[in-house]
């Protein structure tokens, strides 16, 4: 949300609720381009003209996509999985108008150092990676565990802010940010 209201975009939310199950044999980037145009056109149907942005990110480490962990013996198993290594984070945007939508995905390569047992466990009785893909929040707590990024931090954070403006100025939006 705030890397839109810093773009200068206004919006107003909301939640497309759409089944986030990644089909049998389908890439990490396919999925949250289907995932992320699920959302925009889901949405984009309940308001008729609307100009609809929908967003969807998963981490991928091994060719697993890992999304949003299911409880909190899921979220320690992601970090561990995570620890001492890069791993790729999609992020897919769709834009929609009625029937009508384009989606773009971005990738950045996130490192980790060697994460302890107790500093995952800590982490996750935050609470705050419970609904992050890959268990975590790159602009919060898990800030101390990156070592490296290639690419736009703002794919990792959720929304890779010019593909969003990208897709919105090719549905004749303007936008010149704030």
């Amino acid at each position: 949300r705030e890397l839109l209201a810093a773009a200068g975009v206004a919006f107003a939310v909301e939640v497309a609720d759409v089944d986030e199950t990644p089909r049998a044999h389908e890439a990490a980037e396919a999925y949250a381009a289907r995932v992320a145009r699920e959302k925009a056109v889901t949405v984009a149907e309940r308001r008729p003209g609307a100009l609809v942005l929908g967003a969807d990110t998963v981490v991928v480490v091994d060719g697993a996509i890992l999304g949003k962990p299911l409880d909190a013996g899921d979220a320690q198993r992601m970090l561990v999985r995570l620890s001492g290594r890069a791993h790729e984070v999609l992020t897919a945007v769709a834009v929609a108008r009625d029937r009508h939508v384009t989606a773009r995905v971005e990738k950045t390569v996130v490192t980790m150092r060697e994460i302890s047992e107790s500093e995952a466990a800590a982490y996750v009785a935050s609470g705050e990676p419970m609904d992050k893909a890959g268990a975590y929040a790159i602009q919060g707590g898990a800030s101390a565990f990156v070592t490296a990024i290639s690419g736009r931090l703002d794919t990792v954070i959720g929304l890779p802010v010019p593909v969003a403006l990208d897709l919105l100025t090719e549905y004749g939006e303007s936008y010149s940010g704030s």
